[in-house]
């Protein structure tokens, strides 16, 4: 897939130019109460807008599956080492796009000091571009049209996107269907959820009312995004 110039290298110089946005139209953020939501939504654009892009590669696994497809049919190989060695080909493309892009983004906007915050930072990253492209894949196995593939895997993430619990706070979903179990299965809860924490535990932010004590991030995290607060960032690492 490295030869395909459309799919990763353009995909590549658009996630640059992207971060680059983020990176200028966030920069330096800083620390006061303001800095609380325009975090949250410039975490929010990496963990949904940033991974949609996946699906501009679906034309590419349409073609790959026609090749599996008559190879398998000849006894070459089988489904699991498709799929194995399919895996280990995007990985380090995969790792590019995150490390590279998202450092543009993560130190221009300023986020929490730390290399270690950075390196969850690209990790959750990498995971969700990785779980998108999986889903193309499965799309591309069940829809064949590349056209078709590409409204239907744009339609599952944009559900997906929706109940994450950004546009709509967790503890305001419908609890028949859309929270249960829609908000559980979107990638995106988990995927804001380690934004957050990984962003937002440790850090203290101004009271917006006169008098008032500072913020936590903790505080942050329970009641303006709704997160879960079982488990730590790193908890989730190991």
């Amino acid at each position: 897939m490295y030869r395909d110039l459309g799919y990763y290298w353009l995909r590549f110089a658009i996630y640059i130019a992207l971060c680059l946005c983020i990176g200028t139209i966030f920069y330096h953020i800083g620390h006061s109460y303001g800095s609380i939501q325009a975090r949250g939504s410039m975490l929010m654009f990496v963990a949904a807008f940033l991974t949609f892009m996946a699906i501009g590669g679906f034309p590419s696994f349409v073609e790959d599956m026609k090749i599996f497809q008559r190879e398998r049919l000849n006894g070459h190989y089988g489904v699991g080492a498709y799929v194995i060695g399919n895996t280990l080909t995007f990985i380090p493309y995969l790792s590019i796009i995150s490390i590279i892009p998202g450092a543009l983004a993560y130190y221009l906007v300023d986020l929490q000091k730390g290399f270690d915050h950075f390196v969850y930072f690209a990790l959750v990253l990498f995971v969700c571009m990785t779980l998108v492209e999986s889903l193309m894949m499965i799309v591309a196995s069940i829809v064949p049209d590349f056209l078709m593939g590409i409204i239907t895997g744009a339609g599952i993430q944009g559900v997906m996107m929706l109940n994450g619990g950004f546009f709509r706070l967790p503890n305001d979903l419908p609890k028949p269907f859309w929270k249960y179990p829609v908000y559980y299965i979107s990638f995106h809860k988990y995927a804001f959820e380690g934004f957050y924490k990984n962003e937002f535990e440790g850090l203290t932010f101004p009271s917006n009312q006169d008098g008032g004590g500072p913020i936590t991030g903790d505080e942050i995290l329970r009641s303006v995004w709704q997160v879960e607060m079982g488990y730590s960032n790193t908890t989730k690492i190991r």
